[in-house]
């Protein structure tokens, strides 16, 4: 019988990843999980022997169970997905299948996530979220260790161009919540700064997609002319004015591209086919990220910035009672923001306490 007091938890050292990626590759049916963006892989041990292996990486962009549990809006949603880590893989390792491991070893995980993730990555993490397939498992790991089912994905998987049109694959979504409070953080109309992460965002006008594409048309392209489907200067307009509508990550702004309608597209000068005006996929937008020369889109971002962001000589404060949004106290949020006079964008938002 194993005794759980001498399970420890520790993160996976640098010169142990290979290891690490080995073991989950040869035991895993789903194989090894790339170290990409925010992750962290723990192992657990006994003594010197390794016995479970774990990894934590991004929440998916979209989950319709997890999002209605939550009661986040849409809106908000791109914003707060950082607040949330997907329990990307969970593996014992043969001949350590002993009651009671699996539970014991996501409780030591939920207890030591939130600081490791503050230290590793400089904002708070406040709920786990993980995807259990039913034709292999019932999930009994995670409801023993107080992991809550709200339900299963629609089955859609994420490809190059989007996601697939066949539902193959539903799988039951468990959460975390590493803080009583998790729900009301994420899905309340006005985020607390303690909890905020990135820069201020600001919402792009009609103008500013017109005028975006104009600034990148005189950088080279470093792609080979043979193939090119979507104009340079469309691509790093539409990376441009998804980072500047707050997206982060190549996902997070193909997504925001693929929800443009056809006018925005259009003032974007995406590619025109006989449907209508398309946008470059993830793996385009990262293609040319990755190769385009960063001084030359630091230039180009600069002269637009200085163009269209500095046209306000004054600004207007603005107090606003929102409707059908109730804080904590129980009366009506009120909010107070700043607004330029000429562009009428809205530099920053306070919500009023009921005695100011």
């Amino acid at each position: 019988m194993l005794d759980l007091a001498n399970l420890k938890l520790l993160p996976v050292a640098r010169p142990d990843e290979p290891r690490f990626c080995d073991l989950m590759e040869s035991h895993h049916y789903l194989g090894a999980c790339p170290k990409i963006g925010e992750t962290l892989w723990y192992v657990a041990t006994v003594g010197d022997t390794w016995v479970a292996l774990v990894s934590f990486s991004a929440a998916a962009l979209k989950c319709g169970a997890r999002d209605r549990w939550i009661g986040w809006d849409f809106r908000h949603q791109y914003g707060r997905l950082k607040l949330v880590a997907n329990n990307s893989r969970f593996l014992i390792l043969p001949d350590w299948h002993y009651p009671n491991l699996g539970s014991k070893i996501l409780s030591l995980c939920a207890r030591r996530l939130a600081s490791d993730w503050i230290a590793s990555f400089g904002h708070p993490l406040v709920l786990l979220e993980t995807f259990v397939d039913p034709a292999r498992f019932r999930g009994t790991v995670y409801r023993a260790a107080n992991w809550t089912h709200v339900g299963n994905s629609r089955g859609f998987s994420r490809i190059r161009n989007g996601y697939s049109t066949d539902a193959t694959s539903p799988k039951m979504v468990f959460v975390k919540a590493l803080q009583p409070d998790a729900q009301a953080v994420l899905s309340r109309p006005i985020l607390d700064p303690t909890y905020q992460t990135g820069v201020s965002k600001m919402q792009l006008s009609a103008a500013d997609m017109c005028s975006l594409p104009d600034f990148f048309r005189d950088i080279a392209d470093p792609r080979r002319a043979r193939g090119r489907r979507h104009p340079l200067p469309a691509v790093l307009a539409i990376a441009a004015g998804a980072t500047i509508c707050g997206m982060r990550g190549y996902k997070a702004i193909s997504d925001w591209a693929d929800n443009l309608g056809q006018k925005a597209r259009e003032r974007f000068r995406c590619r025109r086919t006989a449907k209508g005006y398309i946008v470059p996929s993830e793996s385009i937008i990262r293609d040319v990220l990755v190769r385009v020369d960063p001084d030359e889109v630091d230039r180009s971002l600069q002269r637009w910035n200085h163009i269209y962001a500095g046209k306000d000589s004054d600004l207007a404060i603005d107090g606003k009672t929102m409707c059908n949004a109730i804080d904590d106290s129980g009366g009506q949020t009120q909010i107070m923001s700043v607004i330029g006079h000429t562009t009428k964008i809205c530099y920053t938002q306070k919500k009023l306490d009921a005695c100011q």
